[in-house]
Formats: structure tokens, C-alpha cells, sequence
């Protein structure tokens, strides 16, 4: 194992761990905000876009990404919509985990006993309120656990974006690897850079979760 050619490669690797982060972090936003609009939809079961959201959750699970990255870089050019590759791992990688993150909100919902909807409208409350403020908070806390397993898989996820011809820390690896040889101490990055990212959020769930239980919430 040579370390100097290892520490010649840590910019690379730090530029390409930067970038593979903030678009992980992009799609999984896009991803939650999609997962709860699609686990609301079906909670409330409303006509036709329970249906829509029904159909979506499972094209996207049961799908691979590499796939719907290839769909959405080289497909949708072809009906006159350009992305760049950035704009395709966000997309792909939104649309990939809105389907997780749906079916982990929805069991976090329907965790929640019906009587307190019942309760909250009983009180007054309209149907928004009672979903912001009493049924939510629950069933956030219920999600925490698959959600942050879906965080993990989706940042994992990322490695597929070197398909697409992005800079990613898997693409450094292979183009590093496919110019000098350096196999071992290339690989070797990979895995720390890896591990710098995705330890810490395993950390920062398992730790959540403990508090939340703590505090008498997702028991």
C-alpha cells in the first residue's frame, strides 16, 4: 500500500465525495417532500391520485436506477426534454426514493390510532390542522427508523450516477483506476470516503431514534 499516491489522489477524492454528497442530499429532499405528498394521498385515499400514487410507489421500487437514469438522460431527449447529468442523479434519485419514502410515511400514518383524527376534529380542528399537529409529529417519529434506512440506501444509490458521466466518487475510482492501476489504494479511498459520509448519518439516526423513544414518541 502506498500512502503518497493515496494523498496524491485526496483532492480528487474530495472534490468527487462534495459532489456525490450535495446531490445525494438535493434527491433525498426532493424525495421526502415527494414521499409525503404521495403517503398523504393514500392516507386520505383520494379518488384518482391514490390510484396515480399507487402506480407510481411501485414502478419506482421495482425498478432499478440505473434504469431510470438511463430513461431520463438518454430517454426523454428523444420527446425534447434535455437534462444535464447533475439534473438526471437529482431526478432519478427523487424519483427513486419518493417511493421509499412514501411507504415509510404511510406506515408511520396509519401507526397513528384513528380516534385521534377523530379527536382533533371533534375539537374543532379542520382535516389540515389535525394532519399538521397531531397526526404528523407521530407518525414522523413512528418513520424515523425507515427513513433514515432510506436515506443510507439512496446515498449508496449515488454510485450508480457514474453512468451518466458524473464526477462522482465511484466515476474518480474507475477513471483513476483505468489510468494508473493503483487498484488497491484506490479502492481503499473509496471505501473511507464512503464510510466519512454515511457513518456520521447512521450515527446521527441511531441517535434520533433514541431520543425520540426517550421522549415516549415510536415505541
Amino acid at each position: 500500500m502506498d500512502y503518497q499516491v493515496m494523498l496524491s489522489y485526496l483532492p480528487l477524492y474530495q472534490t468527487a465525495a462534495w459532489l456525490t454528497l450535495r446531490l445525494g442530499l438535493y434527491g433525498i429532499a426532493l424525495a421526502v417532500v415527494i414521499g409525503l405528498a404521495c403517503a398523504a394521498v393514500r392516507y386520505w385515499k383520494i379518488p384518482v391520485f391514490s390510484a396515480v400514487a399507487a402506480v407510481y410507489i411501485e414502478i419506482s421500487r421495482n425498478t432499478p436506477l440505473l434504469i431510470q437514469l438511463f430513461f431520463i438522460y438518454y430517454g426523454l431527449p428523444k420527446l425534447g426534454i434535455k437534462t444535464s447529468p447533475a439534473a438526471c442523479g437529482v431526478a432519478g434519485l427523487a424519483f427513486l426514493g419518493g417511493g421509499y419514502m412514501a411507504e415509510a410515511f404511510r406506515s408511520g400514518l396509519e401507526a397513528v390510532p384513528p380516534i385521534q383524527m377523530e379527536s382533533a376534529l371533534s375539537l374543532g380542528m379542520t382535516n389540515r390542522q389535525a394532519l399538521r399537529y397531531i397526526i404528523l409529529p407521530q407518525a414522523v417519529s413512528v418513520s424515523v427508523p425507515p427513513l433514515m434506512a432510506n436515506i443510507i440506501f439512496l446515498l449508496k444509490e449515488t454510485s450508480v450516477f457514474s453512468a451518466v458521466s458524473l464526477m462522482d466518487l465511484m466515476f474518480t475510482a474507475k477513471d483513476l483506476i483505468g489510468l494508473y492501476y493503483n487498484t488497491a489504494e484506490i479502492l481503499c479511498l473509496l471505501v473511507i470516503f464512503y464510510l466519512a459520509i454515511l457513518l456520521p448519518v447512521s450515527l446521527a439516526g441511531s441517535l434520533l431514534e433514541r431520543r425520540l423513544r426517550y421522549a415516549g414518541f415510536g415505541a
